[in-house]
């Protein structure tokens, strides 16, 4: 595959400058369409490949253990999701996060509910061992992870903490297993373990539609894929990026239904003076 023969670095000429960044990062997913392999959940699949292929990306719902040793080294990066996970599932997810580590490609993790169940909290930490690139997840899927224990008060995919309860949390999960974590709520942060930048772009009413969380991780992966020497500047802009497709489809959309369709449309048409006029990226 060509993505393989691709340098997947970028010089970020001002550091501070984070809705440049943002661009710069949207134009290089559009320039290499990298190949993204999605294991998700059966309820994402349709929005996250949608978003990808808005964004220029090259979107491959590949779960299969059979076809992950020949079809993972392909791929530019791998977001993994574990939303609808079960028995079966695991041994491709974990195969999948091998693979791609000894390929030295990035993979992202999004621990869907993580405090749900011990099932589900003990298959999210496995994969935590095998050293995702990103981890994005919301305050109380940060924080189970954190804790390493059930959360008694879960609602599922719903967090029950506001993100800012949760940045001491992403820091020192950042410090413990070298990755970059992502918190989203209605302020995103992100933190290596040092640095701590946040985003405030989206819209209260992204929580109304099912996946939004699990396409703004495959976004993640793809920026991350184009870039990855510098995870915690692509995970702000992908973040960035799809909060401003939100809040230019918001500005057309009646409700959750017609804001699916025209934040695909929005992040679609995004151009370079809207990226530079919105984007709200700042850092403590």
């Amino acid at each position: 595959m060509e993505e393989d023969n691709i340098t997947n670095t970028i010089e970020l000429q001002d550091p501070l400058d984070y809705p440049k960044q943002a661009w710069t990062h949207f134009q290089l997913v559009h320039q290499k369409s990298p190949l993204i392999q999605c294991i998700t959940n059966f309820v994402s699949m349709d929005f996250m490949a949608n978003t990808l292929l808005s964004a220029g990306a090259s979107p491959a719902m590949i779960h299969s253990v059979d076809e992950i040793p020949e079809f993972t080294p392909k791929a530019l990066g791998v977001c993994i999701n574990v939303g609808t996970l079960t028995p079966d599932w695991l041994p491709g997810i974990k195969l999948a996060a091998q693979v791609a580590n000894q390929f030295k490609k990035p993979w992202v993790l999004d621990p869907v509910a993580a405090g749900g169940s011990s099932f589900r909290l003990k298959a999210c930490l496995e994969l935590l061992g095998l050293k995702p690139s990103v981890v994005r997840g919301n305050a109380s899927e940060i924080l189970a992870l954190f804790k390493g224990c059930v959360d008694s008060t879960s609602k599922g995919v719903d967090s029950v903490h506001g993100s800012s309860d949760a940045v001491e949390a992403a820091k020192s999960l950042a410090q413990q297993t070298g990755c970059v974590v992502a918190v989203s709520g209605a302020i995103d942060y992100i933190t290596d373990g040092d640095r701590v930048v946040y985003v405030y772009n989206g819209v209260p009413m992204l929580q109304k539609i099912t996946a939004s969380g699990c396409s703004v991780t495959a976004l993640i992966t793809a920026f991350v894929a184009v870039d990855p020497s510098h995870a915690v500047e692509a995970t702000a802009s992908a973040l960035a990026i799809f909060g401003v497709a939100s809040e230019t489809g918001m500005d057309m959309a009646r409700g959750p239904g017609s804001l699916r369709t025209l934040l695909i449309d929005s992040l679609y048409g995004l151009d370079e003076a809207t990226v530079l006029g919105r984007v709200r990226i700042n850092h403590l």
